[in-house]
């Protein structure tokens, strides 16, 4: 399919998910670690609106955004699909991987980073996404069936960088406890090969992630 590269940071989550369905899917490319506090040349020049991870760049052409990302690769190559054939089932799909991001992530990364009454409501519409996630997930091996696929690789944050979030930040979330299906589909999820191989390690994360809380929480704010 020709030369294909991929611009990513090895703690960013958005990036991993695209690498992983290049591995599952068993696409050979060029990976580009990419500074963030310095970001490269190339990456400005191939995604100047974001100006962020990850960027695919496939025959000199630059694709943005995880999920874009994620779907150009499955409707170029075919092997091993991580989407339904079903366009109903495909919609499904698509609904649950921008759930995760805007309803679980996107509030989980506020609490993370936030104090007082911010911190507080973004805590509760985080335990009722991921109550609504685990609910979804109940009684599933994936999120697709038996095999895994895109939705999976979506959550695959929810298993391993919420936790992270959770521990440095004393979010109480209490995977286990209180989202016992989602918990159990993590678990599983993480030892998936491709998955397993691919991830950063947890002592790294715990590492990393509490300098960048002390130090986003010591910048004073005009609030």
């Amino acid at each position: 399919m020709g030369e294909l590269k991929l611009f990513g940071a090895s703690l960013s989550l958005f990036s991993r998910r695209v690498e992983w369905a290049l591995k599952i899917k068993g696409i050979e490319y060029e990976y580009v670690e990419e500074d963030l506090s310095n970001k490269s040349p190339s990456l400005l020049k191939y995604n100047p609106v974001h100006k962020k991870v990850p960027v695919l760049l496939h025959k000199g052409k630059p694709i943005a955004e995880s999920l874009v990302i994620l779907e150009y690769i499955e409707e170029t190559w075919k092997v091993n699909p991580l989407l339904p054939e079903d366009p109903r089932e495909k919609a499904t799909a698509r609904f649950w991987a921008k759930f995760i991001d805007e309803k679980c992530l996107a509030n989980g990364r506020t609490a993370f980073f936030s104090q007082g009454e911010e911190r507080e409501k973004a805590l509760e519409s985080t335990r009722e996404a991921l109550k609504t996630l685990d609910e979804e997930i109940k009684g599933k091996k994936f999120f697709g069936g038996e095999t895994i696929g895109s939705v999976d690789l979506v959550a695959g944050a929810v298993a391993y960088w919420l936790p992270v979030f959770d521990e440095v930040g004393e979010m109480n979330l209490l995977f286990e406890q209180n989202f016992p299906s989602l918990y159990a589909w993590g678990e599983n999820f993480i030892k998936v090969p491709a998955i397993k191989e691919n991830v950063p390690t947890q002592d790294r994360m715990l590492v990393i992630f509490r300098g960048l809380r002390e130090k986003f929480l010591a910048v004073p704010t005009n609030k």
